[in-house]
């Protein structure tokens, strides 16, 4: 049986906080070792929220830098910038061709917008159809995402399956692999970490700013003598990522006996924080120095992705008639 081919995405909106990390950057680390892995930067749909040309450039090549530090070997995945293959917009238009109006208003980026009475661009209404150019484009079997990303799949398994049954089979319908992780990792205030909730923890912060975020994870005003509920803590719920068992029962311990503050149980997350990303922390900074080398990578597998990509849209402009 061939091994799979595994598509994922991460856009370069800022720094990889935490739950990037444990929901996307290292189970795409882990699927490097099981199948096919093409995994991109995704700067196109960055474009809906970035508007700074300078900053796109250096959160897109800060991506690079923090995959590869993370873990990511290029001679096992192929690593690139969305843009580098135009073949993704033509493949987005083609889509955009048979997809119902309906099926983009119903999806959950599109509602949160009307529903906070923002104004949405085109770009935010046609994010789902590009996403599935992006999944189509390279044959992909398997889309690692969390489950409340679970819809752009289905999107993408929708079009799909009308592609072929209006032109043949022109493409691969792929299935999504949905990372639990992704809704486990809490931020500063309790609710999922997100950028948009301004509640993140960056992975690659110093060593007094990431401190100084970790101290200020929102708590209760239980006194230190009292004993207080570990349950739906964001210190256990973020200190479970980074520490063995073992110490998670002590914290948990800890909170139940009382008489150990919050302040204290807040330090011991962050020396558990900082150890974990220490190794990746000190090889982000080796790469820094080479970023000649980082580039090298990104036109690498760029070159490797337009491959296959050529060889797609070949196949799809047959089948709808282009030359």
């Amino acid at each position: 049986m061939a091994a799979p081919r595994i598509l994922s995405g991460i856009k370069p909106t800022g720094m990889p906080h935490i739950g990037n990390y444990f929901g996307m950057m290292r189970p795409a680390i882990e699927w490097q070792e099981r199948g096919e892995a093409y995994y991109f930067i995704a700067d196109y749909h960055a474009l809906t929220t970035v508007h700074d040309a300078r900053m796109l450039r250096e959160h897109s090549l800060g991506i690079a830098l923090d995959f590869l530090a993370c873990g990511l070997d290029p001679s096992r995945a192929v690593l690139f910038r969305q843009s580098d293959v135009p073949e993704v917009t033509e493949l987005a238009w083609i889509l955009s061709c048979v997809t119902p109006m309906p099926m983009l208003e119903n999806c959950h980026a599109y509602k949160d917008h009307l529903a906070k009475e923002k104004v949405p661009s085109h770009g935010l209404f046609a994010y789902p159809v590009l996403m599935a150019a992006d999944i189509l484009l390279y044959d992909s079997n398997v889309v690692p995402v969390g489950r409340d990303q679970k819809q752009h799949v289905e999107v993408t398994r929708d079009l799909a399956q009308k592609m072929n049954g209006l032109f043949g089979s022109v493409f691969v319908v792929p299935e999504a692999s949905i990372q639990e992780a992704v809704q486990t990792v809490p931020g500063l205030d309790g609710r999922k970490m997100s950028k948009s909730y301004q509640n993140a923890v960056e992975i690659f912060l110093e060593e007094k700013a990431l401190r100084k975020k970790i101290m200020g994870i929102v708590t209760d005003s239980t006194p230190v003598e009292e004993p207080k509920n570990p349950e739906g803590s964001a210190i256990v719920g973020l200190y479970r990522l980074f520490a063995p068992e073992e110490a998670v029962q002590g914290m948990e311990a800890d909170f139940r006996r009382g008489g150990v503050g919050y302040g204290d149980l807040k330090k011991r997350l962050f020396e558990a924080m900082w150890e974990y990303f220490g190794p990746m922390r000190r090889r982000r900074a080796e790469l820094a120095g080479e970023l000649g080398e980082v580039e090298r990578v990104l036109r690498e597998g760029a070159g490797k992705a337009r491959e296959q990509a050529v060889r797609t849209m070949e196949r799809v402009r047959k089948a709808v008639g282009l030359r």
